[in-house]
């Protein structure tokens, strides 16, 4: 039986979602490898503070790196750093484009390529979980979000994508797809038009996100599923 302790590479974790799901794997006893353009150096021995820009070619080489050398391992990756801009769809701009599909393509594909490949290095198996948006399969006419749709929609299908390439291999692969949750991006929402926007009415809260990601977590039978935690967007209004 493998005692080894697990290592989590969670991108996105200066704050917010990432932040909660820093504490959470550190619960579980996982090593945890946080990363963020700015984040601060962790006092837990056990947290590695990975200050990076995902976006740029050779961050996630750096990042694993960093964790192999540090850990060991690696037995999970979430993929939680992400960019939403809204605006109408005529008016984003180039650097609008190239800012999103940065963090949201190009930033899943640099991490997620290199966190698999130590996982396949390593005793096998591993675990992929994509934050993605209710948007992708739910549009709704007050949300200007035409680059967010089409970013993580992508990270919808490479999901469904991954988890089947690497189903034999122990790795599973998996997403969460979220509403509005109340983060630093939306602190509030003093006219309830947040709220609103859910069947339950309320906002999703981090540890709403963060329950599913560790339910995802410890469901070995679960791959190449797209987890809607989104107060019942998904079913309707």
């Amino acid at each position: 039986m493998d005692t080894a302790q697990k290592v989590a590479v969670i991108t996105g974790a200066s704050r917010g979602i990432g932040e909660g799901l820093v504490t959470a794997y550190r619960g579980l006893g996982y090593g945890v490898v946080a990363t963020a353009r700015s984040i601060r150096p962790s006092s837990d021995p056990d947290v590695l503070a990975v200050p990076a820009d995902i976006a740029r070619p050779g961050a996630g080489a750096r990042l694993a790196d960093a964790a192999m050398e540090r850990f060991g391992r690696i037995d999970t990756l979430v993929n939680n750093a992400g960019i939403f801009v809204s605006k109408p769809f005529t008016e984003y701009t180039d650097e609008d484009f190239d800012t999103v599909t940065g963090v949201n393509l190009r930033g899943f594909f640099e991490v997620s390529r290199s966190a698999i490949g130590a996982m396949l290095s390593g005793d096998g198996g591993g675990h992929v979980v994509n934050v993605s948006t209710t948007l992708v399969e739910n549009a709704d006419a007050e949300v200007t979000g035409a680059l967010a749709t089409l970013t993580k929609g992508g990270l919808n299908a490479v999901t469904r994508s991954l988890a089947i390439e690497y189903a034999t291999r122990g790795i599973r692969v998996n997403a969460v797809s979220l509403g509005v949750i109340r983060t630093p991006m939306h602190p509030t929402d003093p006219d309830g038009f947040q709220a609103a926007r859910h069947p339950v009415r309320r906002m999703g809260e981090v540890e709403d996100v963060v329950r599913a990601i560790l339910y995802l977590e410890q469901a070995p039978f679960v791959t190449g599923e797209i987890s809607h935690v989104d107060g019942g967007q998904s079913a309707g209004h």
